[in-house]
């Protein structure tokens, strides 16, 4: 019996790229299939080309769509979440926030782990350098207490995040306090008894050009603040023996130095380019003796106009009469009202001064310090400077005063009124090529308003238009501009010091989209703005080191807190921008 013949089994057809291989090969080669069949193939072949195009325009589609989702994510995390991801995320870096939000450690290499870090991580945490810090007490508190145990209380600020490696960085945080609150107690919470104070000192830790570069070695040097009004208005020391009091106090408790405030507006008083700086040189010969060192303030501020202070030092009275002819030269706000703690930096480059500029002014008087006391930098007494560049010597606006009535947690007010800063305002406007915009916004509030309050700040509000943006980012820039300006000629007076600047930390209202006070004060860093950036990169341009100042930081939880408030995330992503510049 003959076996039947086993049926072929049916050829499967080809998909994906198979198809799209057959296809083409059957376009090339046609006549190698038998008669007939080369047209059925060219048309087998135009329909799967009209199909691999649907499916092109389907995965557009899909991904388009997938975009468009990702974009939304994004954008909550970084407004609702303060996630700070950087502009061009990828699921990396979303799982990595992620996971540092949930307690867990990211390296950069990517190896993540919850508990305690590695043994080698370790040993390099261990093994980073840190540098000189100011002490977080004044003299007087001192007296009823030691160094170490009162270091040993403090709670630290800002937590340097477990996820950066050593060699991904490049400064190094250290927790201060701000003695401003003890002399001006108020019942706001930013400033109340209750509130834990702190400055950060960013500093680069590359630079091994100074003396005191204590990199690799785990010494913090302590620097104590010297109370304001051991020199009078005339310059002259006011306590000689309370001064010899409190230094040897210090120097009983191994202080490596004392920190002083050398006051525009008492050595240069009664006449312009007539300094007197016979009071500090007395202060400076006493701390010799000593054997302390001494970073000094160039303070170009107002101190103490308050209901509560016991000093009051004003800007030099020649200032101030020149101040009666033309008020333009301080900061204006929109109603008109005028603040003497700070010249607008809109005269930096006017010649009103009695014939000198701003910068001029500021730097002859660095360059008068710096000839008076060359015998000092000499012998390295002085290791530092720390140029006041604001109101309380800040880098800021003088937006959130107290003298203007306002309280925290107002969104404070533009200070851009001055006709100095109008006219910067309307070149920038006019070579913006929209000369209506030439004007400070006029529905951002009073002082004392909060963003929702507004239709500038408010969610979705003006804040974020084009002509928003056009005059944030300018009033923004003048900012970084006076720096930019003082800090060059700080350089060239003081070659070869370390340079110190103060950057204030406005964390109210941090939790909103607009940051509004950040605004006010003028840091552009809106939800979808990196404004710390910017700053960081004109202080990296000069070498300075950044001392980063938090207002009356509370203890208590912000959960509930009205301010939206949020200390601990600004500190945070403000290392960050200084890090990644």
């Amino acid at each position: 019996m003959e076996s039947q013949p086993q049926p072929q089994p049916q050829p499967r057809r080809p998909r994906g790229f198979a198809a799209t291989a057959a296809a083409a090969a059957a376009s090339v080669s046609p006549t190698v299939t038998p008669s007939g069949s080369a047209g059925a193939s060219t048309a087998s072949s135009g329909k799967g080309k009209r199909e691999r195009e649907k499916e092109k325009e389907r995965t557009k589609l899909r991904e388009r769509h997938r975009r468009a989702i990702t974009s939304r994510m994004l954008a909550g995390l970084r407004q609702y979440g303060n996630f700070p991801l950087p502009a061009r995320a990828d699921m990396n870096d979303v799982l990595a926030a992620l996971a540092r939000e949930a307690g867990w450690t990211v390296e950069p290499d990517g190896t993540t782990y919850r508990h305690s870090p590695p043994p080698q991580h370790q040993q390099h945490l261990g093994a980073f350098p840190v540098r000189s810090g100011e002490s977080p007490l004044t003299a007087t508190s001192l007296k009823n207490c030691s160094v170490k145990a009162t270091l040993d209380c403090q709670q630290p600020v800002v937590r340097i995040d477990d996820s950066l490696s050593p060699a991904s960085l490049d400064s190094v945080v250290i927790a201060e306090r701000d003695t401003r609150s003890e002399k001006y107690p108020s019942t706001s919470p930013i400033n109340s008894v209750e509130c834990l104070e702190a400055d950060q000192l960013i500093q680069d830790v590359h630079s091994t050009e100074h003396d005191n570069d204590f990199t690799g070695t785990q010494y913090v040097p302590v620097y104590v603040k010297l109370s304001t009004g051991f020199i009078n208005n005339f310059c002259q020391l006011a306590d000689p023996d309370g001064v010899r009091q409190e230094l040897s106090h210090m120097n009983s408790l191994n202080v490596d130095g004392v920190i002083v405030d050398c006051w525009w507006g008492i050595v240069e008083c009664w006449n312009p380019q007539k300094y007197v700086w016979s009071g500090y040189r007395e202060l400076f010969n006493y701390i010799r003796e000593f054997k302390m060192k001494i970073q000094v303030v160039m303070a170009f501020h107002e101190y103490g106009r308050t209901d509560s202070a016991d000093v009051l030092i004003s800007l030099p009275n020649w200032i101030l009469e020149i101040g009666k002819e033309n008020q333009d030269i301080f900061f204006t706000d929109r109603e008109g009202r005028r603040t003497t703690e700070f010249l607008s930096w809109g005269i930096d480059k006017e010649r009103v001064l009695n014939g000198r500029t701003g910068v001029e002014v500021y730097f002859d008087f660095m360059r008068s310090f710096r000839t008076e006391f060359d015998d000092l930098f000499a012998e390295g007494l002085i290791s530092a400077v720390e140029i006041g560049l604001g109101p309380s010597g800040e880098l800021r606006y003088p937006s959130f005063s107290e003298r203007m009535e306002w309280r925290y947690p107002g969104i404070g007010e533009f200070q851009c009124y001055d006709k100095y800063l109008q006219q910067h305002l309307q070149r920038a406007a006019k070579l913006r090529g929209h000369s209506f915009w030439a004007r400070g916004p006029d529905n951002a509030g009073h002082y004392n308003s909060r963003p929702h309050e507004t239709g500038f700040f408010c969610e979705r509000g003006d804040y974020d238009s084009y002509y928003g943006r056009f005059f944030l980012h300018w009033y923004a820039q003048a900012l970084m501009d006076h720096a930019d300006n003082v800090l060059s000629l700080a350089n060239l007076a003081f070659e070869e010091t370390k340079i110190i600047v103060k950057i204030p930390a406005v964390y109210w209202w941090y939790k909103t989209s607009s940051h509004a006070a950040e605004l006010t004060a003028g840091y552009y860093n809106p939800t979808n703005q990196d404004g710390y950036s910017p700053v960081f990169e004109v202080l990296k341009k000069h070498s300075v080191t950044v001392k980063f100042v938090c207002y009356g930081l509370q203890i208590c939880s912000y959960e509930n807190d009205e301010a939206f408030a949020d200390p601990e995330g600004l500190s945070w992503f403000s290392i960050q921008s200084g890090i990644e510049d």
